[in-house]
């Protein structure tokens, strides 16, 4: 990314919740409370699925690259946003402001597209669930794993090495963290080319894989209708209707975002938006895809049992 020399930027300001001080505490504690919340539950789906055999199928290893995904995205940005809630200077370098920007984004991007790939895993299993395990096999889930994050890492690559902005002295960005958007106002060059392509990237990484996601929601709605079992359906509706919730409110934020004209001046409205896909979605997602499953909770059980005859084992072997 290039910047005009003459008007160098340096650092940049990050005004976060430091224009709402009454905020600070509350913020911060919750934005402890979720972090923590992500490294556990992600964490300990990731634990479970590499050590329970019975977890071993492609939508647990898909859930395992969603996981290891959200731990990583939440990583890039919350503990920065900690550092610098009660920080009187929270600047950030040129470089580390870049850095930042270009990690979430591949993430952000990463999990758009895994997001549908799990969508078709579902569809494959219940629209074809006696070819399932031949169609979605070990060398067909790698192939597509490594699709969606070669893929984001083309997208993000590209949206960065295409950014040549020049800065007049500007450097205080409305948000938490250093974000493309927010760079983008920033910059008193013609921005209109990289809007253009951001505007083309959202449509293949966000609108693309949401309808897909939303259409492949609807021959699983279909399938459930015609499970004899009420409580069978209104279990499979609950299931589905969580997954629905949680997608919606990743890819809504995201493209209320990234698919909007934007102002050329910052609001607190952009911030606070950003905080339902960068901050919640990685917290939820391990409760929603995972912790409420029940071949999940069994494997929990079998480590606590085990956990638990681990002190009588221990006194044995003395």
């Amino acid at each position: 990314m290039a910047m005009d020399n003459a008007t160098a930027v340096t650092e940049f300001f990050l005004i976060g919740i430091s224009n709402h001080p009454e905020w600070r505490v509350m913020f911060f504690i919750l934005v402890l409370i979720t972090y923590i919340s992500t490294l556990l539950g992600n964490g300990i789906i990731i634990f479970l699925i590499y050590f329970d055999p019975h977890l071993h199928t492609p939508m647990y290893f898909f859930l395992s690259n969603l996981s290891f995904l959200d731990l990583c995205y939440g990583t890039a940005s919350m503990p920065q946003v900690l550092v610098h809630c009660f920080s009187n200077h929270p600047y950030l370098s040129y470089k580390q402001c870049l850095t930042q920007m270009s990690v979430s984004l591949a993430f952000a991007t990463e999990e758009c597209l895994l997001l549908a790939v799990m969508a078709y895993d579902r569809v494959v299993a219940i629209s074809n669930p006696l070819h399932y395990s031949m169609i979605m096999n070990l060398p067909m889930c790698a192939w597509l794993a490594a699709i969606s994050w070669g893929t984001s890492l083309v997208l993000t690559g590209m949206l960065i090495l295409s950014l040549k902005l020049h800065f007049c002295g500007a450097n205080i960005i409305n948000h938490f963290v250093c974000e493309i958007l927010s760079l983008l106002k920033l910059a008193c060059s013609d921005t209109s080319i990289n809007e253009l392509m951001i505007l083309i990237t959202a449509i293949f990484t966000l609108l693309l894989p949401f309808g897909f996601v939303l259409l492949s929601y609807v021959r699983i709605a279909a399938a459930v209708l015609r499970i004899r079992s009420a409580q069978g359906r209104l279990k499979a509706v609950s299931t589905c209707g969580s997954h629905l919730t949680v997608v919606t409110i990743f890819y809504g934020a995201a493209i209320s975002m990234y698919m909007n004209p934007q102002p050329k001046s910052s609001s607190d409205q952009d911030k606070f938006i950003s905080v339902f896909y960068g901050v919640l979605t990685p917290v939820l997602n391990p409760v929603i895809y995972s912790l409420r499953n029940k071949d999940v909770k069994g494997s929990m059980r079998k480590v606590m049992v085990k956990w638990h005859r681990l002190p009588l084992l221990l006194k044995l072997l003395k």
